[in-house]
Order: structure tokens, then sequence, then C-alpha cells
């Protein structure tokens, strides 16, 4: 049976239609938008205007996790998200973390600022699945096949979606063994995190199967990534019309979650699917 709701924190969300998350980078080095909102406050500004756009949920993130991306120290990290979060928390809308690192996930679930974490590493930092078992946050477990910084280097599957549903089933289930709410648990394929463009397409196509063997909403995320631009010749800042193409189609096979840079125009394409579907 398709899960109708989500326990996000401060939040029961309605899964009666895709929601809209939208990417609030806190970083100098996104592969998007990396040093648009790197202070306190144009990221606040920013997560402002993707409220005003429609957005139903907001990924705050203070280390770009991109293909070669430098690692940030723990505490730079903190310095980066936690008073963005701050100042977002008064306004009534779900708030996800966007963060490898427990100590960073530690900080701001006790400063009562996050509803979910999402984690490209799917909780395997040490203490990281018991931190959010004593938590009403939400959690997204996402599949990644080697390290931000190598990934894209020689990414290798017998089977990738066999592969990646088996690693996204495991990481429910040890979520789950963990005391974490089956009604708190997403999952995300990861998107061009150790996978080249023949991997994404073969999981984009296998959506609607996954989903349903998995049984629990699933988080896409492919807005203006490499897989878009290798399809379409475009480069980051061109890659709107097809990072909203691809949202339609993820919520058409199942998605719960779409997580997107270019929120209004994603909202408006997806009132238009679901009045004429």
């Amino acid at each position: 049976m398709k899960q109708t709701t989500l326990q996000c924190g401060r939040f029961q969300l309605v899964l009666d239609r895709p929601l809209v998350m939208g990417i609030v980078n806190v970083t100098p080095d996104s592969f998007s938008d990396g040093g648009h909102h790197d202070s306190t406050a144009a990221a606040v500004a920013h997560a402002r205007q993707l409220l005003a756009d429609g957005a139903d949920l907001l990924d705050i993130g203070g280390e770009s996790t991109r293909p070669g991306a430098a690692y940030v120290p723990q505490d730079e990290e903190i310095a980066r998200v936690l008073p963005v979060l701050q100042a977002l928390a008064p306004l009534g809308v779900p708030l996800s973390l966007d963060t490898r690192k427990p100590a960073v996930m530690q900080a701001a679930l006790a400063a009562g600022v996050v509803d979910m974490v999402n984690d490209i590493c799917a909780l395997e930092g040490e203490g990281a699945l018991a931190l959010l078992a004593q938590s009403q946050a939400a959690v997204c477990l996402m599949h990644m096949q080697g390290e931000p910084q190598t990934m894209q280097a020689q990414p290798h599957y017998d089977d990738v979606v066999a592969e990646v549903t088996a690693y996204l089933a495991a990481r429910r289930d040890a979520a789950l063994a963990a005391g974490i709410a089956h009604e708190r648990i997403v999952l995300d394929p990861g998107f061009g995190f150790g996978k080249n463009l023949e991997h994404n397409i073969a999981l984009f196509r296998a959506l609607p199967q996954s989903i349903a063997a998995l049984g629990c909403p699933q988080l896409i995320g492919v807005s203006r990534k490499r897989m878009l631009g290798d399809l379409t010749g475009r480069a980051v800042g061109e890659r709107m019309p097809a990072s909203v193409a691809a949202a339609l189609l993820a919520a058409q096979a199942g998605a719960a979650v779409v997580r997107v840079h270019d929120v209004k125009e994603t909202v408006d394409a997806l009132k238009v699917l679901r009045a004429l579907q």
C-alpha cells in the first residue's frame, strides 16, 4: 500500500501530490549556484523567494557534494547552516538539512530547527542512526557509489537497478531496526552519485518498479545535473527546461518529492500535470 503521509519533524506532510523541495546551497562551490547564497542573509533571502515561488519544503546544505568537491570541516559546515536554519525556523515550513556528518546533524537537531535529515551516505556515519532514532525528524537515505571526490571516475555496476534497490532496502531496514519509524523514511536513488549517463537512465526508467518494491516515498533530485547536460548539450545555467521535464517524469513515475533549483517553473508544471493528466 502506498504511504500517504510523511512524519517530518514538526510537520505531518500529506503525500497526495509530489512535493517540491527547494534547494538552498550555503556554499561557495556548488555545481549550479555556488557562491550565490553563501552568506546567511543571501541564503535566507533565497529561501524566502523559493517559498514565495511555491516550495513545500527547503533543503539547506553547507557542503557541496558535486563530483570532485572539497571536504568541509564540520565546524565550518555548522557555522554555515545553523544560522540559516534558525532564521527560517519561524516561517512554519519543513526544513531539511543536507549533510553527511553526524556532528552537523546533532547540532541542528539540538537547536530544534530541522525537520528532515537528507544524507547522501544514508546514515552510515558513526552514530547517525541512533541520533536520528532519538528525534522525530524524517530521514532521506541516498545511494552513492564511492565518495564525492572520486565517485564519477569509473562507476561500475553489474545491474545498477538491482544493486541500488538492494542498497536502499538494506538502509531502510537498518533505519527501522534502529527505531526510526517507517513513516519517517524517504529513499533517494542518488542520480549522478557514482553513476554515468547509462546508469542514470536505467535507474530513472525503473522508478515505478523500484518505488513499488521499496515501499517508501522516494525523493528524486536531477535538477540541472550533468545527465541533463549530456542529454541536451546545455550548460548548467541553461538546463531549467530539461530539469522541469525530468521533474514531471519523476512525478508520473511516483516520486513523492522532487528536489529542484527552479521552484516556480516546477510548481507551475506540476499544477498543469495534475489538472490535465
